[in-house]
């Protein structure tokens, strides 16, 4: 352990710093874009059960391929870097947003929207004003599960030299036997899991601030 410990102070934290950075804006950017999909598709889909089942059916196929043939797949078409890492995170990422969003505005009470309906308010002014806020935990809830899987299937996206801390991952497994592979492998690793407790921090935040403590659940 003590070895580990000067290894981690000595001879890559910089490296791991920046590799922590990259990480966290491949995931950050591919959460953003998997949640304005999600839940455009979900307040599209919630009230017509027929887009809703087949919504949930192309996410959920998508999210059961392997993530190494996905990255692959996606080479020939848009080379290796960040494009490919984006485009795969991002299909990884909708199903639990769709799923949750869906859930979350289905679960509004039916004499909450009656009542919204009785005072004049049209449908798209009672998703706004009322479904949404209501609905919001559950679909906070779902970005963050999507968040916290992307941290992990990212490492992946070393495969078609993606950002982050997947390349020391593999790096570190390939020359596994030597003095400083397993120490590279562990310290990329305790990276990853220290990025999903602060995103995990930063969502419990943000639901404390952001939504009311009357619709929290």
């Amino acid at each position: 352990m003590d070895i580990f410990i000067t290894y981690l102070r000595f001879a890559i934290p910089d490296h791991l710093i920046a590799a922590s950075g990259a990480h966290a804006a491949a995931v950050g950017i591919s959460v953003l874009l998997s949640s304005i999909i999600g839940i455009t598709l979900g307040c599209f889909a919630y009230r017509r059960r027929r887009l809703a089942d087949i919504s949930l059916a192309v996410a959920g196929t998508i999210i059961t391929i392997p993530s190494f043939a996905l990255f692959a797949l996606l080479v020939p078409f848009l080379g290796f870097g960040w494009p490919p890492t984006i485009v795969a995170l991002t299909a990884y990422g909708v199903l639990p947003i769709l799923r949750n969003t869906i859930t979350g505005l289905q679960g509004v009470d039916s004499a909450v929207t009656d009542s919204a309906q009785g005072v004049g308010l049209s449908s798209r002014q009672r998703l706004f004003r009322i479904e949404l806020p209501l609905a919001s935990p559950v679909i906070i809830a779902g970005v963050r599960v999507s968040t916290l899987i992307l941290l992990g299937i990212a490492a992946i996206a070393a495969i078609v030299a993606g950002p982050g801390l997947g390349e020391d991952i593999f790096s570190g497994l390939a020359r596994l036997g030597s003095a400083t592979a397993l120490y590279l492998v562990l310290s990329s690793v305790m990276f990853i899991v220290m990025l999903a407790i602060a995103f995990d921090i930063a969502f419990l935040l943000f639901r404390k601030f952001a939504i009311s403590k009357g619709i929290r659940q």
